[in-house]
C-alpha cells in the first residue's frame, strides 16, 4: 500500500473514512487533504467540515474554481441536483461521502500516523503543554514535526499528522480538550508512543464541572494509550500520583520531588538571564541551562527530557536543544523597554494554575527591591468555579506586595476584592474598562521603571496593551521569538 502523499490514489483512502465513490476514478492521486477552500492547491482534494459556526460544504464550487481535484463531503449535506451539476461540468472530479467528514479526517490522519515509520509524543495538561511540546521537539532534534500554534483539536491534531512525510523521524503532539471524550479521541487518532500529562489544574470546568472532572479527562489518554506506550506524569501533582496508583503500564515521574525518576536540584533563578539547575536520572547528573527567564520552565523542561528518554535519545543532543529553547510569543516573552521597565508578556492564555506559576515567577524578577505592576484579564471557561478562582487570583497577586493592581473583564472585581482581603491597600487598586484605559493606566505608573507583569484568557485580547506599550517606545528588545517547525538549525 502507498505510503506517501505523492503515490496516494483516491481508491487508497476510501476504506479508512468509510467513504463511497460517487464520481471519478479511484486511480486518480490526490495532493493531500486540505479544509480551506481559500488555501487550497490544485490536485489537492477538499474535505468540508461542518461546524457549529461555518459550513464547508457552502464553499465546494470556490474549491473546485481554484483546482481541488475533488470533495469528500458529508451525506446530506449537498442537495442531489447539485451533486449532478458537478458531475455534468467535471466528469473526473472526485465526489465521495461520508457519514461525517470530521469523524472521517480524524480516521485518515490515524490511519496516515499507522503507515509511517514514526514516533509519536502527545503532550496534555492544564498548564504548560505548548511549552513542554516546544521543548520536547527541540529536544528530539532534527526531523521532527510539532503543531503549528493552536492546532490541538479534533480538527488541527488531524490535519498536523497529515503533513507527516518521509522527512521525519519524530512528532510531538499537544492535544487540548474543553470536554469529555476529546482527549480519548484525539489518543486514538495519534496513537502516541509516549503520552505526557503535564499537571492537572482548574481549567475548562465550565465544560467539565470540577476539578475531578478535569483529572478524568486527563486521564483518558492513559486509558486509551497502547499497552506498548509509555506514560509521563508530573510526579510533584498529588492527583496524577493517585491516578497512577492503580495504572499497571510503565510510568515515567518528572518534578522536584526526590520520589521522581527525572528531577531537578539546585535550582538558580538567574532572573532575566534564565534559569540554571542539575539533572538527575538514574544516579546520573546533568547541567541544564534554559535561556529564558521563569522557575516554571524547569518542570516543563523536565517533561520533555523524560520523553527523550523515553525514546533513547542521547542526552547531548537533549541538552543542545534545549538550550536553543527562546520562548513562544505571548507566553512569559520578557522584554525590556526604554526607561527601565521590564515587561513580563503573558497575556495569550490564562488558568489559576498557569496564573500561580507565572506570578511566582515574577516575584523572583522584582526582587521585592523594584516596581511592580500587575495587569490582570479575567479567566474565562471556569463555570461555577469562576467567582472563587478570581477572588483567589486577587489573593495570589497581593501576595506579591504590587505597587499597583489593575484588572479586566466580568469578574475583575472578584479579583480586587480578593487582594484587598489580603491587605493589599484599595488606592493601589483599580478596575479598567478596556485595553486602551489598563494601558495608559499602566503607562502614566511606570515613570520610574520597574516589572509590568500582563496576564489572561486569550478571549480578554491583553496583547492589545502590550503592544500600545512597545509602541510608545523608541528602542525596545524582544528577547525570545516562535518558531513553527524545528529545523535543527
Amino acid at each position: 500500500m502507498a505510503s506517501f502523499w505523492d503515490e496516494m490514489t483516491a481508491g487508497d483512502i476510501l476504506e479508512p473514512i468509510k467513504g463511497t465513490l460517487l464520481s471519478g476514478s479511484p486511480d486518480t492521486h490526490i495532493g493531500t487533504i486540505s479544509t480551506d477552500s481559500r488555501k487550497i492547491k490544485r490536485g489537492e482534494i477538499f474535505l468540508a467540515l461542518k461546524g457549529e459556526n461555518f459550513d464547508g460544504h457552502a464553499f465546494i464550487s470556490q474549491a473546485i474554481k481554484q483546482g481541488a481535484c475533488g470533495v469528500i463531503f458529508q451525506r446530506g449535506c449537498i442537495a442531489g441536483n447539485t451533486l449532478n451539476s458537478l458531475i455534468r461540468e467535471r466528469k473526473e472530479l472526485l465526489l465521495i461521502a461520508v457519514y461525517d467528514t470530521r469523524t472521517a479526517l480524524g480516521e485518515l490522519a490515524g490511519w496516515w500516523r499507522r503507515q509511517q515509520k514514526v514516533r509519536v509524543a502527545a503532550i496534555t495538561g492544564s498548564a504548560g503543554k505548548t511549552t513542554t511540546k516546544e521543548m520536547t521537539s527541540l529536544a528530539l532534534g532534527q526531523r521532527t514535526l510539532k503543531n503549528p500554534g493552536n492546532f490541538n483539536n479534533l480538527i488541527g491534531l488531524p490535519l498536523t499528522l497529515l503533513r507527516l512525510n518521509k522527512g521525519h523521524r519524530n512528532a510531538v503532539l499537544e492535544m487540548g480538550m474543553n470536554r469529555p471524550g476529546e482527549i480519548a479521541r484525539l489518543t486514538e487518532i495519534a496513537d502516541p508512543d509516549v503520552g505526557v500529562i503535564t499537571n492537572v489544574g482548574v481549567a475548562h470546568t465550565e465544560g467539565l464541572g470540577d476539578l475531578d472532572g478535569v483529572a478524568r479527562a486527563k486521564w483518558e489518554m492513559v486509558e486509551v494509550i497502547s499497552s506498548k506506550g509509555k506514560i509521563v506524569l508530573n510526579g510533584d501533582d498529588h492527583i496524577l500520583r493517585q491516578q497512577a496508583s492503580g495504572y499497571e503500564g510503565e510510568v515515567i515521574f518528572f518534578g522536584e520531588g526526590e520520589r521522581n525518576d527525572v528531577r531537578a536540584s539546585d535550582i538558580q533563578d538567574m532572573g532575566l538571564d534564565g534559569v540554571r539547575f542539575e539533572l538527575r536520572y538514574r544516579c546520573k547528573k546533568w547541567c541544564i541551562k534554559l535561556g529564558v527567564p521563569g522557575v516554571q520552565n524547569v518542570v516543563n523542561a523536565l517533561a520533555a527530557v523524560s520523553v527523550a528518554l523515553c525514546l533513547n535519545e542521547p542526552m547531548e543532543q537533549v541538552i543542545a536543544g534545549l538550550s536553543r529553547f527562546k520562548g513562544m510569543k505571548g507566553r512569559f516573552v520578557v522584554r525590556r523597554l526604554a526607561g527601565g521597565i521590564v515587561l513580563v508578556d503573558d497575556t495569550y492564555n490564562s488558568n489559576p494554575l498557569s496564573l500561580k506559576a507565572a506570578l511566582a515567577a515574577v516575584k523572583s524578577m522584582a526582587g521585592g527591591k523594584r516596581q511592580l505592576i500587575i495587569g490582570l484579564g479575567e479567566m474565562m471557561e471556569l463555570g461555577d468555579m469562576a467567582d472563587s478562582a478570581h477572588l483567589e487570583a486577587g489573593r495570589m497577586v497581593a501576595g506579591l506586595d504590587p505597587t499597583y493592581f489593575f484588572a479586566m473583564g466580568d469578574h475583575a472585581s472578584q479579583m480586587l476584592n480578593g487582594a484587598i482581603s489580603e491587605g493589599l491597600p484599595p488606592e493601589r487598586i483599580e478596575e479598567t474598562s478596556s485595553h486602551a484605559e489598563m494601558m495608559q493606566r499602566i503607562k502614566e505608573e511606570t515613570e520610574n521603571g520597574g516589572v509590568v507583569f500582563l496576564k489572561g484568557s486569550r478571549k480578554m485580547g491583553l496583547e492589545r496593551v502590550v503592544e500600545g506599550l512597545i509602541n510608545r517606545e523608541t528602542q525596545e528588545e524582544a528577547y525570545y521569538g516562535n518558531g513553527e517547525e524545528n529545523t535543527g538549525r
